[in-house]
């Protein structure tokens, strides 16, 4: 299993991640889409302050079942702009994946409006429990032992 294979079945599987960067981890709701984490921040939807400033962010993946940090991946952000490459197909998959989506007929538009879509790319780089700074135990996700 590659790096990329074991981050989208890590999160394919669990209806959140943890974002962390600039010294702080976010967890977020999420759809996974072709090759990233896609992820909606911002206005009102869930905070991610500045990710879109953000060259880089660490995906901190854990087990459905545990609830166990079994991963930490480090992610390429990109910024998907309304008539850009991805907008349709990530924000369609953004709105079916949405749960208690008040306004789903306008959801996508007012994405554009007020909102920061963003695309989180694995780059490869992927630490398992036994590689990742042993310090972080206390912090939640917890990590698998």
């Amino acid at each position: 299993m590659t790096t990329t294979d074991l981050v989208a079945d890590l999160a394919k599987k669990s209806g959140l991640v943890w974002v962390s960067y600039a010294g702080r981890s976010h967890a977020v709701w999420h759809e996974w889409v072709g090759d990233a984490v896609a992820v909606v921040s911002g206005g009102t939807e869930q905070a991610l302050p500045d990710i879109a400033a953000q060259p880089v962010v660490t995906l901190l993946l854990r087990s459905k079942s545990t609830r166990a940090r079994v991963a930490e991946a480090e992610a390429r952000v990109e910024v998907v702009a309304p008539g850009s490459e991805h907008w349709d197909t990530v924000t369609s998959a953004l709105k079916s994946g949405r749960l208690n989506l008040t306004d789903s007929g306008d959801a996508i538009e007012r994405w554009g409006r007020e909102s920061v879509v963003v695309r989180l790319v694995p780059t490869g780089v992927v630490a398992v429990p036994g590689e990742i700074d042993a310090t972080l135990r206390a912090t939640r996700p917890s990590l698998s032992h």
